[in-house]
């Protein structure tokens, strides 16, 4: 069976996705103030899709981006091992209840071993019922406390 979608992992050279995907971001999550109120540049978002602790995967239609991730590799010390931090991932509104957000996390499963992975982990806010379903369907629910600690000095 032929998905109606294409699944990838992006490259440095995926500017036009990746601008796709912090599209898709910003109406998913809500927060056009952060993703368009000063967007890197060009060459800062080449930089960090070229990085080797950085995995970004995108959903396509007809190349157009309808949902992605983004996951940060977290190298431990107690192990020769690395630790993958789902930390976005978003389906737009239309494309949403598909399996797209699935095979995201499928797609990216191959990626985390080949960064020394050997777990994802990935945070969702207790007033978002859909990705809890989703996580839970695809791994153990731990339920730890987040904080967010200012830099201010």
């Amino acid at each position: 069976m032929t998905l109606p979608y294409l699944i990838r992992h992006l490259s440095e050279d995926d500017l036009i996705s990746m601008r796709g995907l912090l599209a898709v971001y910003s109406d998913a999550f809500d927060d056009a103030e952060t993703y368009s109120r000063a967007p890197a540049d060009d060459d800062y978002i080449r930089r960090l899709l070229a990085s080797p602790e950085i995995i970004t995967v995108v959903a396509e239609i007809d190349g157009a981006v309808v949902g992605g991730l983004t996951a940060y590799v977290l190298r431990k010390f107690e192990q020769a091992r690395s630790e993958i931090y789902l930390y976005d991932l978003a389906v737009a509104q239309a494309h949403r209840r598909r399996g797209i957000a699935t095979a995201l996390i499928q797609a990216l499963k191959p990626l985390a071993r080949q960064h020394g992975g050997w777990v994802i982990f990935v945070q969702a806010d207790r007033h978002d019922p859909p990705a809890i379903a989703l996580y839970e369907k695809l791994g153990v629910r731990e339920d730890p406390l987040h904080f967010d600690i200012g830099l201010e000095v």
